[in-house]
């Protein structure tokens, strides 16, 4: 095959090649959508939005929108933005819905809140019609020891000038839950909560709740009380329980030391017998000696007999007979 027959079948793939990386390179379609809408932006412009890996519709089409809404934003603000990491898109729709709502926003602060992570569209549309949060349940003890139930509903708008660095909607939730336990807490009785609700929402509303977080709380309705156990009741029952099981180890230990008492004064009782066995035992070998050595007679030993049965016969009478112990040398 001669050169320029090569040359022929290259030149018609080059040429397409050529054709589809310079429609790639100038987007001439977006760039006639702009200008009819009268937003004047350079083929170079664009071309260099895609060198710069900027995409010129997400770019160029937001710019369309503000352009058509009346407001003044420039393409190369945009093209930060998007560099950025920030959603073009949504901040250009955030901007038009707050002009047609006579809110004061700025590109700057809109492309600030939508850099920190919060919905900037979301944010406007809360200002423009406010939401509705519902609070969990919320449980606190009145004075009476009677615990309540409470749910609320917060009404919010968003606050545009505190988006960035303020708190969120968990934090509302939290503060609010805590003005409700502190005005049940402080009531006397469960009863008053119950006959006046509203006197919640009007003493969690005067401690300034929104300080500080992203919104501005516009009301708080208590939704429903429900009447919950009888906590006081239930704590003064295991405090009985406490004070029941102290008084049982106590009385536990003080019977066990009487009978520790007891049985040693048993021990002390037999060894005081085992003594006057012991005494009794040396008496026939006293009077055995007395006999040897004289001292003592016949007739003194049948008066000691005598004496001894009559004594045994009175502890009999008595009926003393049977725990006396035994005296005598005949026994």
């Amino acid at each position: 095959m001669q050169p320029e027959q090569v040359l022929l079948t290259i030149v018609p793939f080059v040429a397409i090649a050529f054709i589809l990386i310079l429609a790639w390179a100038i987007p001439v379609r977006l760039w006639i959508e702009a200008i009819s809408a009268g937003v004047r932006v350079g083929i170079g412009y664009l071309v260099g939005m895609r060198l710069r890996k900027v995409s010129p519709p997400a770019v160029v089409r937001p710019l369309i929108w503000a352009n058509k809404a009346g407001l003044d934003l420039h393409i190369a603000d945009l093209e930060a933005h998007y560099l950025a990491g920030g959603s073009v898109d949504r901040v250009v729709r955030a901007l038009i819905s707050a002009d047609k709502a006579s809110i004061e926003l700025a590109f700057r602060q809109a492309a600030a809140i939508d850099l920190a992570g919060r919905n900037v569209l979301e944010a406007v549309q809360v200002s423009v019609n406010p939401k509705v949060i519902n609070t969990p349940r919320v449980a606190a003890m009145a004075k009476d020891g009677i615990q309540l139930i409470a749910v609320a509903r917060v009404t919010v708008r968003a606050n545009i000038n505190r988006l960035v660095g303020g708190a969120g909607e968990e934090t509302i939730l939290a503060r609010v839950g805590e003005g409700i336990v502190s005005t049940i807490g402080s009531s006397d009785t469960h009863k008053l909560v119950l006959q006046d609700p509203d006197n919640i929402s009007k003493t969690v509303l005067q401690k300034g709740l929104d300080s500080g977080t992203a919104f501005e709380i516009l009301s708080i309705d208590i939704a429903d009380v429900d009447v919950g156990k009888n906590i006081g009741a239930e704590l003064q029952t295991d405090q009985a329980e406490a004070d029941k099981r102290v008084a049982q180890a106590r009385a536990e230990e003080r019977r066990a030391m009487a009978v520790a008492k007891e049985q040693e004064m048993k021990a002390e009782v037999q060894e005081m017998r085992a003594r006057v066995v012991e005494a009794q035992a040396q008496v026939p070998l006293a009077m055995a000696e007395a006999f040897r050595e004289g001292n003592l007679g016949i007739m003194d030993y049948m008066k000691y007999k005598n004496i001894e049965s009559d004594t045994s016969m009175r502890d009999a009478i008595a009926g003393e007979g049977d725990d006396s112990p035994t005296t005598g040398p005949g026994n």
